[in-house]
């Protein structure tokens, strides 16, 4: 089983959007459990108006993290994926400490690239890589090139799969679904598909960022097209 944990010590970077699309294209091919640690519970409003369909979803107390990912391994998922809450320094180091992978979503501003060393400092202090993903980004921009070169610079490696300002990712929240869902072959399923491929990929080495704003994805996998699997809403 692999964990994917979703973190920012800056508030607004977009993590629960970038986890329940992570986790519902992931749940095209695999078993997934997505579990919100975030008290505010947004995974867990977006999975109620969702209904039965994958992924799973959980509220899970910071204090339980270890004990819950365990489980889900002795449950049989194949992927575990932890949207973490700001400013919580604590259970975020808990999380990322049993993470193979740690993402990071970080706008291309001012303000979110300053914060953004907190969040390092945390994956270096629990030994985890960690993959930096420039969320929200406007469209055809050098602000998205310079705002790689500024990551970079403060040491974190940044991926090749820019996540650009959609309305699309805004729409679909309202109803329960992705971007995949509700814009099949869209620009953004596109960059969750391609995104996806890449942090299974994460090992390659850094873009340069001249190429981030260029990528062309792959087609998405229309997750709508698949069996619903029973979600597990569940607080403990």
């Amino acid at each position: 089983m692999e964990v994917l944990v979703i973190a920012s010590q800056k508030g607004g970077a977009g993590k629960t959007t970038l986890a329940v699309h992570l986790a519902t294209e992931a749940a095209s091919s695999r078993r997934v459990l997505l579990m919100d640690v975030d008290p505010q519970g947004s995974a867990i409003e977006w999975a109620q108006r969702r209904g039965d369909a994958a992924p799973d979803v959980s509220a899970i107390h910071p204090a339980t993290i270890a004990r819950e990912v365990e489980r889900a391994r002795a449950e049989g998922y194949e992927l575990v994926v932890i949207d973490t809450a700001p400013h919580a320094d604590s259970a975020a180091l808990q999380a990322a400490r049993l993470a193979d992978l740690v993402v990071i979503p970080c706008r291309p501003a001012t303000f979110d690239l300053a914060a953004i060393g907190a969040t390092l400092d945390l994956c270096k202090l629990a030994n985890k890589q960690a993959v930096v993903i420039l969320n929200a980004a406007p469209i055809r921009s050098r602000v998205t090139t310079e705002a790689a070169e500024a990551v970079a610079e403060r040491g974190g490696k940044v991926s090749a799969v820019v996540v650009h300002q959609r309305v699309a990712y805004q729409h679909c929240l309202i109803d329960g679904r992705t971007a995949g869902e509700f814009e099949p072959n869209g620009a953004a399923a596109n960059e969750i598909t391609a995104l996806l491929a890449d942090l299974k990929s994460s090992k390659s080495a850094a873009p340069q960022p001249e190429k981030l704003t260029n990528l062309k994805a792959s087609k998405p996998v229309n997750t709508s097209a698949k069996k619903p699997v029973k979600q597990k809403v569940e607080v403990t």
